[in-house]
């Protein structure tokens, strides 16, 4: 009996360290996205919301955020990181309280609002998308240091290479992490329910 109340404790000081440990890293990471330090999420910019609607960095204000960038025809990690984000804010529940997420366009030539409508509407009550002209797009993937490179294909089409990983925000716009493709996934929940009590 005394050796399985002690399994127990053990077991419960090991999760609170790691929580600790999470936490902490979270908290003092800084991204060297820029020559300018951290960016923020009150970087201007003027694109289209999948409904068509403008939209522009007010819609991110005071709200903490996930952003992630793929494209429609991307065959594998977009739609797997959309189901995985929304999914994870439907755990969340109620506790999720005005967090966002937003999925941004990297082809925007091929993905207009009508074609990036289509393709969130499954995860619409979770997640809204952003699409717009190319200059715009791109220079909104640079500031937030996302690689983005529109490859030939054989067949004359293209595809376009991108960063897999979820941006996290906090509610004054300050960087607070990222999700990992295919990151564990109580970890991504941690780091989602962190961003949401900054």
């Amino acid at each position: 009996m005394r050796a399985l109340r002690y399994s127990l404790w053990a077991g419960v000081a090991v999760a609170a360290l790691l929580v600790l440990a999470m936490v902490w890293v979270m908290t003092q990471q800084r991204p060297q996205l820029s020559g300018d330090g951290a960016p923020t999420l009150g970087a201007p910019f003027a694109l289209l919301e999948a409904t068509g609607e403008p939209i522009t960095e007010a819609a991110f204000a005071g709200r903490p955020t996930a952003l992630f960038f793929g494209f429609t025809q991307c065959p594998e990690v977009c739609p797997v990181s959309l189901y995985e984000v929304s999914t994870l804010m439907d755990e969340l529940g109620v506790g999720r309280r005005d967090l966002q997420a937003f999925f941004i366009s990297v082809d925007p030539e091929r993905d207009t609002p009508e074609v990036l409508e289509s393709y969130i509407s499954p995860f619409a009550d979770n997640i809204r998308g952003i699409t717009g002209d190319v200059e715009g797009i791109n220079a909104l993937a640079k500031a937030w240091g996302i690689h983005v490179n529109k490859l030939p294909l054989a067949d004359g089409d293209y595809t376009v290479d991108h960063t897999a990983s979820v941006i996290l925000v906090d509610r004054q716009g300050k960087f607070r992490g990222t999700i990992a493709y295919r990151e564990n996934h109580q970890t991504a929940l941690e780091k989602l329910r962190l961003i949401i009590t900054l």
